[in-house]
């Protein structure tokens, strides 16, 4: 449990936050050496650019339809207009800003030059034609109802934005906590940044080039969030969890000359995709992958493919790991499995069901284990020696660590 929520508070703060602290402390707390004030200016059109090529690249056309539309709320600020004018533009972009990032966060990547990304484009075009026929309109009557007040709150007088933004903001957040909550990844977290990046200088009355570099700033926090999720969907197994081959593969080029490395199979696990579905061969997985990722010892699991994971133990011989691998094999074939019948609520019944049709179905792992000896000895050479032993455990009987 304090694993999960580790976890969950990292994809957070890690890289949002970070990179909305950093900018605090860049453009209000510090003052910013000759070279980086000479960049600044730039800045936006090269987090502009880098995140459309990236997005069109890995195919996010989430990143690329926000960082139209702050681009879009950016240019339409920089207009300059003053008085009215230039109120009813912060007005409708400080409405629209949170609006925006929440639905866009919503929508499922269907591409960007397909019917239905030509349509988001649309949409997103047809917001700045919108605000200049409210500018070119009597915009004494028309943003009345933006402005009007929705509860006496002297707290509130302060802001410079109608408390219906306010109120977009605040819902906003809301729903990108919530949704991040749901499907925790740097990607969504980066969206519950980029909103108060972006919106909270808007109602701090920030101008000019600052506000610019907050825009900019907010749209890097979602750039570097397509990158780490793209990472870490690279390098981690989505169904487990764990990290996986391509993860190892980097693992072992950093490995020291001791180590020792075991391959663990899931017996029989055909005969229970065969008989009982994917869906529940799926579950074995992941309860065998818990398993594997609590064994402790310094024990690092990846899932190898299939129903074979590795386990790797840095700085550690073979003799010292055997224990606790006899006890890992010990706990798997200890814990059970219970079979989810489909006729079975998705929902917890107010009434706990009989065991009597319960069907509990019993998980065994056979290991494999080999050392490395030096420096000398690839470790794809201990691999197939680990490979080996778990032929040999297989081959002897099943539910057994060989070496």
């Amino acid at each position: 449990m304090r694993g999960s929520v580790w976890k969950i508070a990292w994809q957070l703060f890690v890289p949002g936050g970070v990179l909305a602290a950093a900018a605090v402390v860049l453009f209000h707390g510090m003052q910013l050496p000759g070279r980086v004030q000479a960049f600044l200016p730039f800045y936006p059109f090269l987090v502009l650019g880098i995140g459309l090529l990236l997005g069109w690249r890995f195919n996010r056309s989430r990143l690329v339809f926000v960082l139209l539309f702050l681009a879009l709320a950016d240019r339409a600020l920089a207009l300059g207009l003053s008085g009215e004018s230039g109120r009813i533009v912060r007005d409708a972009v400080a409405l629209l800003l949170p609006l925006n990032l929440a639905v866009l966060s919503a929508l499922v990547e269907r591409g960007i030059f397909t019917p239905s990304g030509l349509l988001r484009l649309g949409a997103l075009a047809a917001q700045p034609v919108l605000l200049a026929g409210l500018y070119r309109s009597d915009y004494a009557e028309v943003p009345e109802w933006i402005r009007r007040p929705l509860v006496d709150l002297p707290l509130l007088e302060g802001i410079p934005l109608p408390q219906l933004s306010l109120l977009a903001f605040a819902l906003g957040m809301a729903y990108l906590l919530v949704r991040f909550l749901r499907r925790p990844a740097a990607f969504e977290g980066g969206f519950l940044w980029a909103l108060p990046a972006a919106w909270l200088p808007l109602a701090g009355g920030v101008t000019g080039y600052t506000l610019s570099w907050w825009f900019a700033t907010a749209g890097l926090i979602l750039v570097v969030g397509v990158v780490e999720t793209s990472h870490r969907m690279a390098f981690r197994d989505e169904l487990t969890g764990l990290p996986g081959r391509r993860a190892l593969s980097e693992a072992l080029l950093r490995l020291g000359r001791r180590y020792t490395l075991a391959m663990v199979d899931i017996d029989h696990f055909k005969k229970v995709n065969d008989r009982y579905g994917h869906d529940v061969g799926d579950q074995v997985l992941k309860m065998v992958a818990v398993r594997l990722a609590a064994v402790g010892g310094g024990g690092r699991a990846f899932r190898y493919g299939g129903e074979e994971f590795t386990l790797l133990f840095a700085g550690r011989s073979a003799e010292e790991v055997l224990p606790r691998l006899e006890g890992l094999r010990e706990a798997v074939a200890g814990s059970g499995f219970v079979v989810r019948h489909r006729s079975r609520p998705k929902d917890k019944p107010p009434v706990k069901p009989s065991k009597a049709g319960r069907k509990r179905l019993s998980v065994t792992v056979s290991i494999g284990v080999a050392e490395s000896q030096g420096e000398k000895v690839p470790a794809s050479q201990v691999i197939k020696d680990a490979d080996r032993a778990l032929y040999r455990a297989k081959s002897g009987g099943r539910n057994r660590v060989r070496s």
